[in-house]
């Protein structure tokens, strides 16, 4: 049985002799994701160690962001630590005293990389924020410095639009709804607040859980940060090519209407579907069909009624 009053908050900060770019490293924001735990730890070693030395801004890394939920080896502790993720003065369960000290944290620095892991089968992927807008959604200025980075990590392929499709979601399950801006704030994770205090910042999905390789993903993209941002002495890394890259916007959310609703197959996120593809079954036999030709993210079999099913993306030509 864990005791949740001993469970304690750490993270650990190098800084250089001069100034420069303030970067914050999270893992373990969900517990049963330890591929950027095993790459912090190493990074903290090598740099314990002398084998390299932050010379410029500073970096501060966390390897394990939610403790209750990495000590019990599950993606939570109470709830969803990525979602709604505010400062809370009467905090109702263990997520919101972890965000109660996460939060300030992150509004001290200027740059977010969140180390992540997924379940299913599939390359790794980096999820980043919208264009530059001063909309009431997600109001953002750091657009062209957030996709340079992007392009750095190790990684060919990037999702954007997570915030916009989750909203449109959610206003359309709510139509009318007093609770709407509340329901739209579970949208708000650790990347989505770095951005709410004018920071930017990406969510790097590192490969399958268990992958032995999602580690060194994770550590590849912590250094290829460093480097890209000036703050080690290495050469600036080179942006993926253009021809590698798969670029895609998440445009629509679909709803489980009913618990009985299931999936035509066993979909894994990026699964390519056609336009008139089934996707799955309605409760009544009626079947769900793709809209237009893209590619599936987020599938959940489990979900429950009227809340997102599964979400359809486009390629992306602008990004």
């Amino acid at each position: 049985m864990i005791d949740v009053n001993k469970l304690q908050f750490s993270c650990k900060n190098f800084g250089g002799q001069f100034p420069g770019i303030r970067l914050i490293a999270t893992a373990a924001v969900h517990g049963d994701e330890t591929c950027g735990t095993k790459a912090i730890l190493r990074l903290m070693q090598e740099l314990d160690s002398g084998t390299f030395a932050i010379q410029r801004g500073s970096v501060t890394f966390v390897p394990v962001t939610n403790p209750l939920a990495y000590a019990k080896g599950e993606r939570t502790g109470e709830r969803n630590l990525n979602r709604n993720l505010f400062p809370n003065a009467d905090p109702q369960d263990f997520e919101d005293r972890v965000a109660n000290w996460l939060c300030p944290l992150l509004a001290q620095h200027d740059v977010l990389l969140d180390l992540h892991s997924f379940n299913a089968a599939s390359e790794p992927f980096v999820m980043v924020g919208p264009r530059n807008n001063d909309g009431p959604l997600e109001p953002f200025k750091h657009e062209q410095q957030e996709r340079a980075l992007a392009k750095r990590l190790g990684v060919r392929r990037f999702v954007d639009g997570w915030l916009r499709t989750y909203g449109d979601g959610v206003q359309r399950r709510m139509s009318g709804s007093n609770e709407l801006q509340t329901v739209l704030r579970y949208g708000m994770g650790t990347t989505e607040y770095m951005r709410s205090v004018g920071g930017y910042a990406l969510t790097l999905e590192c490969g399958q859980h268990n992958d032995p390789q999602a580690p060194e993903v994770a550590y590849r993209a912590i250094l290829n940060t460093l480097a890209f941002l000036g703050m080690i002495d290495a050469p600036e890394p080179e942006p993926v090519a253009p021809e590698q890259m798969e670029a895609l916007s998440m445009v629509a959310v679909y709803d489980k209407q009913h618990a009985d609703d299931t999936f035509s197959r066993n979909w894994s996120s990026f699964d390519p579907v056609r336009q008139g593809e089934e996707i799955g079954r309605r409760a009544d036999g009626t079947p769900v069909l793709a809209e237009f030709d893209g590619r599936i993210l987020f599938p959940d079999a489990s979900a429950e009624a009227n809340s997102e099913w599964y979400y359809l993306t486009r390629p992306n030509p602008a990004f």
